[in-house]
């Protein structure tokens, strides 16, 4: 019993440290999109181009907060799944720009490994709750 709350509670703990990526980058996306595109070294040079960074990476990236947190206490089997789906798609289009495009900068590169890092924590974490019948959604 002990060892189920703990995968809980630890499934938790990394959806919480997943949902708070996403809503630094929203934040900084609504307060700043240029602050965004210069990680990468993009000028927006147009109302439409900050419009566009600020609904993708502030707007979607706060539903993406919102709808972790959601999960996170209510569906948490769910939300490691849905995490494991997002670290991993992150990690796959920088994979598949190294093929398209060529090699990663540093920035890339770093990212690459984080959200490879990411996609393997949500696995090993979905295992674990499947192994330990770890109870995943709050009691209604």
């Amino acid at each position: 019993m002990k060892k189920q709350k703990a995968i809980v509670i630890a499934s938790r703990v990394f959806m919480g440290f997943s949902a708070l990526c996403m809503l630094s980058v929203s934040l900084m996306a609504f307060a700043n999109p240029q602050a965004v595109m210069d990680l990468v070294q993009v000028k927006l040079t147009n109302t439409d181009a900050f419009s566009s960074i600020r609904g993708v990476y502030g707007g979607v990236g706060f539903c993406l907060f919102l709808g972790i947190m959601y999960m996170a206490w209510k569906e948490v089997n769910r939300g490691l799944v849905f995490l494991a789906l997002l670290w991993g798609a992150y990690a796959l289009s920088r994979i598949i720009t190294i093929y398209a495009e060529g090699r990663l900068g540093a920035f890339g590169t770093q990212w690459l490994i984080t959200e490879s890092s990411l996609f393997c924590i949500a696995m090993v974490l979905i295992m674990l709750h499947r192994a330990g019948g770890a109870v995943t959604h709050s009691r209604r």
